[in-house]
């Protein structure tokens, strides 16, 4: 199981979580990090869990439960560069930069090399002002802004500086276009596909999205999270 748990056999499962783990769990598509931390501290039956590092509903990958003392750490796993892999899909938009929202605008991508996409990528790398998703859990006037966004409501949030250490092209199979990132603390692939689409002249979003690495921390280190509840239980 996951390489992160460090156990003492003399105490009970809920002595050795409250006194702090750090949890690898591999995310599931369509549950929200919160509904991961719930489902941990429901089968831990333990208040003190948090996680360091939301994903989207829509992407999967590693996320870093901590429990007990150990969530005093969470700020500091926080900081650390991430790894992703994913799909940009070029020649239309959505207003979530994902396929939470409908897809509109379509283009012609017939024009498009791969060539040209490979080198757009590195054009990327380095610090870079990034415009967030006004489909975000990001708080404007004390409202999360997708809340906002749902509504209707014309947002406008600010850029932030990040650092794009790697941006990798693994296959374009248009209007697919597959990559692996490395990147800072408070990216959003998301605006990186957005962004690149607009580049390219013809509107691009985020298809698919999976955190593979976050500091030193490796997503083939971490528990489906069924299995870890099933642990939890047996343990008990």
């Amino acid at each position: 199981m996951s390489k992160s748990l460090n156990l003492d056999p003399s105490l009970s499962i809920q002595e050795n979580f409250l006194a702090g783990q750090t949890i690898l769990i591999n995310k599931p598509k369509e549950w929200t990090s919160f509904d991961v931390v719930n489902k941990i501290r429901y089968a831990l039956k333990i208040k003190k869990v948090g996680h360091a590092g939301t994903l989207d509903p829509l992407a999967t990958g590693l996320l870093i439960v901590c429990t007990g003392k150990h969530t005093k750490t969470i700020e500091s796993l926080l900081a650390e560069e991430k790894e992703y892999t994913g799909i940009i899909s070029l020649g239309q938009t959505t207003p979530s930069y994902d396929l939470e929202t409908e897809l509109s605008d379509m283009a012609d991508i017939n024009h498009i090399s791969a060539s040209q996409i490979v080198q757009l990528a590195q054009n990327f790398v380095g610090e870079l002002d990034q415009t967030p998703p006004v489909f975000s859990a990001i708080r404007v006037d004390g409202k999360r802004a997708y809340e906002s966004a749902r509504k209707g409501e014309d947002i406008k949030l600010k850029t932030r500086r990040v650092v794009i250490s790697e941006f990798d092209i693994t296959k374009v199979a248009l209007p697919e276009v597959h990559f692996r990132i490395v990147c800072s603390k408070g990216t959003y692939i998301r605006s990186i596909a957005n962004d690149f689409g607009r580049e390219l002249k013809v509107g691009g979003y985020l298809k698919t999205l999976n955190r593979t690495r976050s500091g030193q921390f490796l997503l083939k280190d971490a528990y489906e999270l069924n299995d870890f509840i099933t642990f939890i239980k047996e343990g008990q």
